[in-house]
């Protein structure tokens, strides 16, 4: 009853030292297989007897956690729970806790990375190069192009900052728009079409709308600017895998760069193996940096909603007592 199940990839195959301060609470850690995503017969497995969970990207279903009734908190090492079922868990009295921030930066240079690997066809060349190919192909500069994003939380802040510096346009559409962030270069906040029309590089930095539906779908995708840079380092679904590829064949995506996948590792498809197609195995969070600070923070959430939980039992223990 003292178990906490500790599921995080970059966890399981290489345990942070803050996972000690959980020990020094007297809770025994319990890990998934190294390096992996587990699944939900694992997880139904490993979780019954827990109190907590420090939890990864793994999906998880409402059954998974109707199977583990000590179960009081699950912490994620990252600023997102769409892999979690919420209802279900608040139905059930769980906290979930997020490590607001805590990987932004990670995210937004891999992000700005695959923006400049596009732009000057890195991938490409290189293979060719390695291939035994000299292929010179003549890239584009960022200064003065338009970089549109689609969100600006933590990490869509820091992405915008880093293209003002190189002297680019930033354009930015977001549902709930912050106006005292203003940063210096030529800024300005738009309307979602606005950002389709105008931009020559995307990235996309938001949450899954509510009803589930790509933001990127066949006809946000005809309004892109043609020969656009798509970047999404945010959520898979966002983006319609079959109007992308479509859009890349016929040209009017320039280039589509994605970190994130529905499955974990992805299948074989044409759009992952398409020419102008960058895909990296979900590493925008993986820096030693992030890592670290997301790990303390989800620790730390961790601790304090375990400690919350121990001071109610026994506020209520005490008033039973007294009655």
């Amino acid at each position: 009853m003292n178990r906490i199940l500790i599921t995080p990839r970059s966890l399981t195959r290489s345990p942070d030292p803050a996972l000690r301060a959980l020990e020094e609470d007297g809770y025994e850690l319990v890990f998934s297989r190294p390096g992996e995503t587990p699944d939900e017969a694992a997880l139904m497995a490993l979780l019954p007897g827990c109190v907590g969970w420090l939890a990864g990207v793994e999906p998880v279903s409402a059954r998974v956690l109707e199977g583990a009734p000590s179960l009081r908190a699950i912490s994620r090492n990252g600023t997102g729970s769409d892999n979690l079922p919420v209802d279900a868990a608040r139905r059930l009295g769980i906290k979930v806790l997020r490590a607001e921030g805590a990987n932004a930066r990670g995210v937004a240079e891999l992000a700005f990375g695959l923006v400049l690997a596009s732009l000057r066809h890195i991938p490409e060349q290189s293979t060719a190069l390695k291939g035994g190919v000299w292929e010179r192909r003549t890239g584009l500069e960022i200064e003065g192009r338009t970089l549109g994003l689609i969100g600006c939380g933590a990490v869509g802040r820091l992405v915008a900052r880093f293209a003002l510096a190189l002297d680019a346009r930033v354009r930015v559409y977001d549902p709930y728009p912050d106006p005292g962030f203003s940063p210096s270069g030529d800024f300005a906040w738009a309307s979602f079409d606005e950002v389709l029309a105008e931009a020559e590089m995307l990235s996309l930095h938001c949450p899954m709308p509510a009803d589930g539906s790509a933001i990127l779908g066949e006809a946000a995708i005809r309004r892109i600017r043609q020969g656009c840079v798509v970047v999404n380092t945010a959520r898979a679904a966002l983006v319609d895998d079959a109007a992308m590829l479509a859009a890349l064949e016929s040209g009017r995506i320039g280039f589509y760069s994605t970190d994130v996948f529905v499955a974990e590792p992805p299948a074989p498809s044409a759009l992952l193996a398409h020419p102008r197609v960058i895909a990296t195995p979900h590493i925008g969070g993986l820096t030693s940096e992030s890592v670290r600070r997301a790990t303390v923070a989800a620790v730390a959430n961790l601790r304090q909603a375990l400690r919350e939980e121990i001071v109610h039992e026994e506020a209520g223990g005490k008033e039973a007592g007294g009655a």
